[in-house]
């Protein structure tokens, strides 16, 4: 077999293995030894905190910028659609099924694969750090942002996640804000009291409408959506509260944290984040990993979709083999020469920054 070949023969066979292994967000101790045992037994030396696991090329120059290769090996639960065992790695009319082979095993292993194609290269410009990453899929605390500090100084990235390998240089954030509105309870039947659901209102209502003054490029305007609401006890007490959620989906044109200040500004309610961790990314389309890969026919757009990358303050490209379209569904699958396409474009695209 060539280089390519071996590279995808491994990568199909690990992927299979951590199918088979369950790894639930914040269960994922056991897919990380499976990690840890498939560079081991390439003696390659790793790192790990909790179920995160990373490896530097074996020729590691600190004097040169380094690339972060990075994907997660978590998965969501199974669906109770699911018709086939989650757990048990088959393949038929060239789909490899099973949970987290889509989103995001595929990607994980192609990455790997990448990874190993350059690590013991010595000529390359920059140097490149693997890390498979935990709770991607709950945006938690002990995943990718945890290790972030202990990577290095890291010039950009490349986020492993189904794109069908095209190339997402952009990708909304999320704010999950918790509103309460204040009213003074009174009697249902009197003039009395000041009803909190009235005033929740005239706030939800500038939600609805209100547009920020700068708009994305990508994805035009920010998005924010009421998607929840809470007010009364009982039909004849005028309620002292009423909250409320809204979803915000916060684009490259601003930080979420000059969204949060321009929304307190403007309503009348209470608003507390319940985090500003997610943030928007963007990469600059003439970043030279971005026309590395359009010179190779891929396309690049803006995902609705947050991941990982929300988590970077470095210019990243999200791209990966499979199609977020099958992401968290019922007899999740990738197609097998999705994964052997998406080692080779990997390789071609950072071929052509590295060297």
């Amino acid at each position: 077999m060539t280089n390519t070949e071996t590279l995808y023969h491994n990568a199909l066979q690990l992927l299979k293995e951590l199918i088979a292994t369950q790894s639930f967000s914040k269960e994922e101790d056991r897919t990380a030894s499976i990690i840890e045992e498939f560079f081991k037994q390439r003696n390659i030396s790793t790192h790990r905190k909790l179920n995160n696991v990373w490896a530097y090329n074996k020729y590691f120059d600190a004097a040169k910028p380094t690339i972060l290769l990075n994907s997660h090996h978590d998965t969501v639960r199974p669906s109770s659609a699911y018709t086939r065992n989650p757990l048990e790695p088959t393949i038929e009319d060239g789909k490899l099924y099973g949970l987290g082979s889509n989103d995001a095993g595929g990607c994980l292993v192609s990455l790997i694969a990448t990874f190993l194609h350059f690590y013991d290269k010595t000529d390359l410009k920059y140097n490149f750090c693997l890390a498979a990453t935990a709770e991607e899929e709950i945006s938690g605390v002990n995943g990718l942002e945890l290790v972030i500090p202990d990577l290095g100084q890291l010039e950009f990235a490349i986020v492993g996640e189904p794109t069908l390998m095209q190339l997402a240089i952009a990708e909304r954030g999320l704010m999950v804000l918790d509103c309460t509105a204040h009213g003074k309870s009174g009697h249902a039947a009197r003039e009395e009291g000041e009803n909190a659901i009235y005033k929740a209102m005239a706030d939800i209502e500038w939600f609805r409408n209100y547009r920020f003054a700068e708009e994305s490029e990508m994805f035009g305007p920010i998005k924010m959506s009421v998607t929840v609401i809470n007010a009364g006890s009982q039909h004849n007490v005028v309620p002292a509260t009423c909250t409320f959620t809204v979803d915000v989906r916060v684009t490259d044109a601003y930080r979420n944290e000059e969204v949060l200040n321009i929304i307190q500004q403007q309503v009348s309610c209470d608003v507390v984040p319940r985090s500003v961790r997610l943030k928007p990314s963007s990469i600059d389309k003439n970043h030279p990993i971005v026309q590395a890969g359009i010179a190779l026919g891929r396309t690049t757009y803006g995902s609705p979709t947050t991941s990982d990358q929300a988590l970077l303050d470095i210019p990243s490209v999200k791209v990966g083999p499979g199609d977020s379209a099958r992401s968290h569904t019922a007899d999740e699958f990738i197609y097998t020469n999705e994964i052997e396409e998406g080692i080779k474009l990997y390789i071609q695209m950072l071929e052509k920054v590295t060297t």
